[in-house]
């Protein structure tokens, strides 16, 4: 039976194919640079176009992740942010009438501690359509997915250049919504330019599934997004959002964002 959230997901993908578009998905840390700048922003990505939203429940520890978004982790924590902060923050941009797919992005332990299945149920009443946990293995992801799925969620897996192709074949047994495939090997960050490893890595999972696919990591110009489109469905933008946010005065903020969504995606 198709859910509530999973078919947002699947309703913003067949939206984009049906425009020939790419997704931008822009990841914003929630608590960064304030408490409040999630639900003061959300709506103005969605204004500029983003396809989905990811929110980053902030970690001490989030080793996926290049300097940028370590260091809005850090600046969200010493605000306060728990978990309970994020859900509630993905609560607010309903509220305020934000439809896009809603996707968290977060380690495991801070869900392990919260309690997988509170966290599942959580999220489903919040609003939000799916979790990204950069940690977790396939092998190692049966209760957190299962737990998801009783509640309608999906359980994003993430896949790199150096996966191999038994575990994109395992990831492929699992997923559903989307497969975020991480565009390069190291951690997060802007880079100049994609890798040019990126068309054999995508060719490589797109033999094992049919699911949608979102690139991530290094892309901060209209020109990776072009060029990323070419090879995904959409495109996921986290550092190059998180510096312009830390570097916008407040009240310029949403206005900042919807622009450089529009940027991105040359609109």
């Amino acid at each position: 039976m198709e859910t509530k959230t999973g078919s947002r997901i699947a309703a913003t993908f067949a939206r984009l194919r049906e425009a020939g578009e790419t997704g931008v998905c822009p990841y914003v840390t929630v608590g960064y640079p304030e408490l409040d700048t999630v639900g003061r922003v959300g709506p103005a990505l969605v204004a500029g176009g983003a396809a989905m939203i990811e929110l980053g429940i902030p970690f001490s520890d989030p080793l996926a992740d290049g300097a940028t978004v370590q260091h809005s982790s850090h600046v969200a924590l010493t605000n306060g942010v728990t978990v309970a902060t994020c859900l509630e923050a993905a609560r607010d941009l309903r509220h305020k009438g934000v439809d896009v797919p809603l996707i968290f992005m977060g380690y495991f332990n801070p869900l392990l501690s919260y309690g997988l299945e509170r966290f599942a149920a959580a999220c489903a009443e919040a609003g939000a359509d799916g979790v990204i946990v950069p940690d977790l293995p396939p092998d190692e992801s049966g209760d957190l997915r299962e737990a998801l799925q009783r509640h309608g969620l999906d359980l994003i897996f993430m896949l790199a250049p150096t996966s191999t192709d038994a575990q994109i074949a395992a990831v492929a047994r699992q997923a559903s919504g989307f497969v975020y495939c991480v565009s390069l090997t190291g951690v997060t960050g802007a880079r100049d330019r994609l890798s040019q490893q990126l068309p054999g890595f995508i060719s490589r999972v797109r033999q094992h599934t049919d699911l949608p696919l979102v690139v991530g990591f290094g892309i901060s110009t209209p020109e990776h997004v072009a060029e990323a489109g070419k090879l995904a469905e959409a495109v996921a933008v986290g550092s190059a959002v998180i510096k312009r946010l830390g570097e916008t005065p407040r009240e310029r903020q949403p206005d900042e964002m919807e622009a450089f969504i529009r940027y991105l995606r040359g609109a």
